[in-house]
């Protein structure tokens, strides 16, 4: 069992918590993921480690409400156990001895890309972040963010916060600026990966995205994430979850994660049927 040490809602639908895992924090690494069981009957959910603290023997996870096992697992309280917590799992960012890189996260996936800041940030790389949400109501991580880089921008789609705008508009701003970036790290919403690549591109700058398809065992066995990568089928559980976003088939991936939406919406309805319902 795996015990949750520490919860904190940052904002109505996103949630941190620290789960105690000493062995997978002593070997974690930026880009690692975990999959977690809430209990025997739950499904195997991953979720990429926002943090970890090798002395304290905890791993971090943020995650937002999308469906019946975030909506259980939102539900528990410090003290609390997880039957499974399994990792790390995955490969490790690799960051090519970049010099100066802009690491930027996109709604939740901002705790995604915080790990990679962190470390970055800590082997004296130069780092400028950009973090991009709706609006105000979500900011998340902007005190944690501002520790890990030189230069920290927030945009916000309506403007309330931060610079309004899109995080591509304030890439290319700062890249047209004479900011020289050998790698650029996006993590978010796929759409928003995909723009970022398509940005980079025509200056020829490295870019990593993570994925975020369908996974179900984390092994490469089952085959749910399979994403095509420079022509080729790769799976995000063992071959990544990093891609270098110039090669990634993002029309492709958009179509298999959206092949569950009607199903996610069921599931939240009935959570919350169920939870009136006692």
């Amino acid at each position: 069992m795996y015990r949750i040490v520490y919860k904190k809602q940052l904002n109505d639908t996103v949630t941190m918590m620290k789960i105690e895992a000493p062995l997978i924090a002593k070997k974690a690494r930026a880009g690692q993921f975990i999959i977690l069981r809430v209990d025997e009957h739950g499904e195997r959910m991953p979720l990429t480690i926002a943090d970890y603290d090798r002395e304290a023997g905890t791993v971090t996870i943020i995650f937002q409400i999308v469906g019946h096992t975030t909506q259980l697992l939102s539900a528990m309280k410090e003290g609390d156990s997880l039957l499974d917590f399994v990792g790390p799992l995955g490969k490790a960012t690799e960051f090519e001895n970049a010099k100066r890189v802009c690491v930027i996260g996109g709604g939740v996936g901002s705790a995604i890309a915080y790990p990679s800041a962190k470390q970055l940030f800590s082997d004296n790389v130069k780092v400028d972040v950009i973090a991009g949400f709706r609006n105000k109501d979500i900011v998340i991580l902007e005190d944690e963010f501002r520790a890990v880089s030189d230069n920290l921008y927030i945009t916000t789609d309506d403007g309330s916060y931060g610079e309004k705008g899109f995080v591509t508009t304030k890439l290319k701003e700062l890249i047209d600026g004479g900011n020289n970036y050998d790698l650029v790290v996006a993590i978010g919403p796929v759409p928003m990966m995909k723009a970022i690549a398509d940005t980079t591109r025509p200056y020829g700058i490295k870019t990593i995205v993570s994925l975020n398809p369908i996974m179900i065992d984390g092994t490469g066995m089952c085959g749910g994430c399979r994403v095509t990568v420079g022509g080729e089928i790769k799976f995000a559980c063992v071959d990544g979850p990093d891609f270098d976003g110039h090669l990634v088939n993002f029309d492709e991936l958009m179509r298999r994660n959206s092949a569950y939406k009607e199903r996610e919406a069921h599931d939240r309805s009935h959570c919350r049927l169920y939870k009136s319902a006692e």
